[in-house]
């Protein structure tokens, strides 16, 4: 006698929120980890500096390395997913961090410490076209915003905890060696993880949780090119899209707190809380956000009242208009509008790519997210050095709405080609 249909669900559906919780715990963890290792050696910097006498004009240039190496890397790593599989990648990003620790932990000088930042840049390279191909095959679409959030919110976390960690252990110790070697184990101690539970991360076989597409569709999708993705207008307005709103979150990481202490005569403990502020309450919007992300057809509307709501609260931060300690709460709010715009975006592109080219498309459009960090930092140190503070919030209003002019020309194009799709139906 066959059991009633809802009573299969009911009986698959812990199976399934147990399955999807596992992967997407285990891509948080490594996501979290890669956001560490942007930072592994910029909290050692004063150590550095009193160690080798490099001033930190030098040292920049391990930053730079880092993103240029991560952004390159990046666009390659997602052709590496698609024909390899994002499991075997994902072990490979965490050993190279591993390496990267090593290397930096027995440093006698600069040449070692720009090899280290390579490493980290090589091993951060494949991250989101790794995450977002074993999100996408593995996670049931009813929880696959969630997925979203998580994986958004686990970055912000490992970018809070590196400085912490980094400083802390050199403090503790007396020695940065040894917080570059105890990163590199935390890297083989996730690695060791992901390997226990590789079940979890196999992309090349969906999990049962995902619904399968018809044989007979898959066997009539014509074979594309596999450089054919990069003739649609949508990869690159949402590669666009990271560029610019990278912008305006470097300019807030790395330039909001002097600028503000400038222009309100703060001290710098106080202003130094915008960037914490911000990154809480990004992570904050990130998690109601995967909430949205399931109940809103046109993505691209809560991506543009959000950031357009984000980057009027940096304006008006750049007035001048407030009173100080005020302006440190409002600079920090505004972190929730690109927060709450964070999974919808990763679900904008997710729509946005053809497919069999998840790990491509993911690869290209998030090294605007390096390029946006490369290039962001020399123009609003500029403004800073010239006594451009107003400007920095000023910059970084004005980037977040150019990101909002991509998401939206890119949420048009999806919704006329899933009407397209209908109509042919």
């Amino acid at each position: 006698m066959n059991r009633p249909a809802s009573t299969t669900l009911q009986n698959q559906a812990p199976d399934t929120l147990r399955s999807d919780a596992r992967t997407i715990g285990l891509i948080g963890l490594a996501h979290g980890s890669s956001h560490f290792f942007h930072l592994l050696l910029p909290p050692l910097f004063p150590w550095l500096i009193k160690d080798f006498g490099y001033s930190y004009a030098e040292l920049s240039v391990l930053v730079s390395l880092f993103f240029i190496v991560s952004g390159t890397g990046q666009a390659l790593a997602g052709f590496a997913v698609d024909r390899f599989g994002a499991r075997p990648i994902l072990f490979a990003a965490l050993g190279s961090f591993a390496v990267a620790g090593l290397i930096a932990s027995t440093a006698q000088g600069y040449a070692m410490l720009l090899a280290a930042s390579f490493f980290a840049g090589l091993g951060n390279a494949p991250f989101h076209p790794v995450d977002f191909t074993i999100l996408n095959k593995r996670v049931s679409p009813q929880r696959i915003g969630h997925g979203f959030s998580v994986h958004g919110l686990s970055g912000n976390i490992g970018w809070a905890l590196a400085p912490l960690f980094m400083a802390g252990i050199t403090t503790a110790t007396g020695s940065w060696r040894t917080a570059c070697f105890c990163g590199a184990m935390w890297a083989l101690t996730v690695l060791v993880i992901m390997v226990l539970n590789r079940d979890a991360l196999d992309d090349r076989v969906e999990s049962a949780n995902v619904a399968a597409k018809p044989a007979a569709n898959a066997m009539a999708a014509p074979q594309e090119h596999p450089m054919a993705f990069m003739k649609l207008p949508s990869v690159w307005l949402c590669f666009s899209f990271f560029f610019w709103s990278t912008c305006a979150l470097s300019a807030i990481q790395s330039f909001a707190s002097p600028a503000m202490q400038a222009m309100y005569g703060l001290p710098l403990s106080v202003t130094a809380l915008i960037v914490t502020g911000y990154m809480l309450c990004g992570a904050a919007g990130m998690v109601v956000g995967g909430f949205l992300v399931g109940r809103v057809q046109r993505l691209e509307k809560v991506i543009s009242i959000c950031m357009l709501g984000s980057g009027l609260l940096l304006f008006v931060v750049g007035t001048g208009w407030l009173p100080g300690m005020a302006a440190v709460a409002v600079a920090s709010i505004a972190g929730l509008g690109t927060g709450l715009a964070g999974p919808s975006r990763d679900m904008l592109i997710k729509r946005a790519a053809p497919p069999g080219a998840t790990g491509r498309v993911y690869g290209t459009v998030y090294s605007g997210l390096d390029l946006g960090f490369c290039l962001a930092a020399p123009v609003f140190g500029y403004m800073l050095d010239h006594q451009m503070t107003n400007a920095v919030f000023y910059g970084s209003a004005i980037a977040l709405v150019l990101s909002v002019v991509s998401a939206v020309v890119v949420g048009d194009g999806v919704s006329k080609k899933n009407k397209a799709a209908l109509a042919a139906a």
